[in-house]
């Protein structure tokens, strides 16, 4: 199958959390005989911070941000077979998303994909004149970085005909265990670009817990955050490339995890750093969510906590053979449930069927 996606941008996670997932899956598909081709726009600070060089396993194109290369590069992409939008590509989004549908055609597929689904549905939820109310029934496909029946009830009632999850996954050939490297050595590691939302979830899990265990030491990854007043006992790292994940992830004794607060209001949405931090082997400190026991069992696999004080709590009764354990159980986990292999195959048979499909392994 021949497929072009139009969207943030795959050399690059600078302020681009679906870098690696999409990384994941263009790379499983390519092994299963498919030739992707992505479109992303020039950006000179993502460009300042690019931490892929064009891959042998997708064709990369960059086109200048405007929108009469945006509308050439949409006219090269006519004769895919699925050609898909994704959200939040940059100032030309309404643009984009008008294009690839006058695409649509017998033997061409137009889909939008959400990375970001809670965030999206909120606000077209909250506006009834945001032009997703009309945009959104007219592609053949959504699919959505996000899992559960309320995710997909929200989409339906937009019109929406066809929803399926593919859920971020493991590249075991990019994230992997390393061995332990001394810069980012500590008690609880915790990455993430700071957002208005974010910085909350952070205050509520990260910070409290800074203030809850003054004598440990703690780890901040993500852009934003350097200007920010920190602790003396935190260090902050500023936006930290996919080069040094795998050492990040392997040398702190335990790694945090938090969703998106309104995550719940539409099904559940984890991170790819979720299924990152478990390919290295990391012992995973994850606030409680619906549906986290679908990827990992809690307390074998994976700790949980409902605050700040709860995670202190937890890294408080750790020791390091049980942190070991947990981090080896979670490996054992993803390596045999959760690999963009199996999303590749997820994503086949959205497409040849039209119809949700469930990736999760209970």
């Amino acid at each position: 199958m021949n497929i072009a996606i139009f969207g943030t941008s795959l050399l690059s996670a600078y302020r681009n959390g679906a870098a690696t997932y999409f990384r994941g899956l263009l790379r499983a598909l390519h092994t299963r005989g498919h030739h992707v081709t992505f479109y992303e726009p020039e950006n000179p600070e993502r460009a300042q911070y690019r931490d892929l060089q064009p891959p042998t396993w997708a064709q990369s194109v960059v086109y200048a941000n405007e929108e009469g290369a945006a509308l050439n590069e949409i006219e090269n992409a006519r004769d895919a077979d699925l050609i898909i939008k994704t959200n939040n590509v940059g100032p030309l989004d309404p643009l984009l998303d008008e294009a690839v549908l006058d695409l649509r055609r017998p033997g061409t597929q137009v889909a939008f994909w959400d990375t970001n689904a809670p965030i999206t549905l909120g606000k077209i939820h909250a506006d009834p004149c945001h032009p997703s109310h009309r945009l959104l029934s007219q592609f053949d496909l959504v699919f959505t970085s996000g899992c559960g029946r309320s995710l997909l009830q929200a989409y339906q009632s937009l019109g929406v005909r066809c929803c399926a999850s593919i859920l971020p996954a493991l590249d075991p050939s990019v994230h992997y265990p390393v061995p332990r490297d001394e810069r980012f050595a500590c008690d609880l590691a915790f990455m993430g670009n700071r957002t208005a939302e974010r910085e909350k979830r952070a205050q509520d899990f990260f910070f409290q817990t800074v203030e809850q265990l003054p004598d440990r030491h703690f780890l901040l990854a993500g852009s934003g955050w350097e200007e920010c007043s920190m602790p003396s006992n935190v260090r902050s790292l500023g936006h930290l490339g996919t080069g040094h994940h795998n050492a990040f992830n392997s040398s702190a004794y335990t790694v945090l995890n938090v969703v998106h607060s309104g995550a719940a209001k539409f099904g559940h949405c984890p991170s790819p750093r979720l299924f990152e931090a478990a390919g290295a082997a990391a012992c995973i400190i994850s606030d409680e969510w619906e549906g986290i026991e679908d990827y990992f069992e809690p307390d074998y696999e994976i700790l949980l906590a409902r605050t700040g004080e709860e995670v202190a709590g937890q890294l408080e009764i750790l020791n390091s053979r049980r942190a070991h354990q947990i981090g080896n159980a979670a490996f054992r986990r993803i390596l045999a449930h959760h690999t963009y292999t199996r999303r590749a195959a997820d994503l086949e048979a959205a497409i040849e069927s039209g119809a949700p499909v469930s990736p999760v392994e209970r």
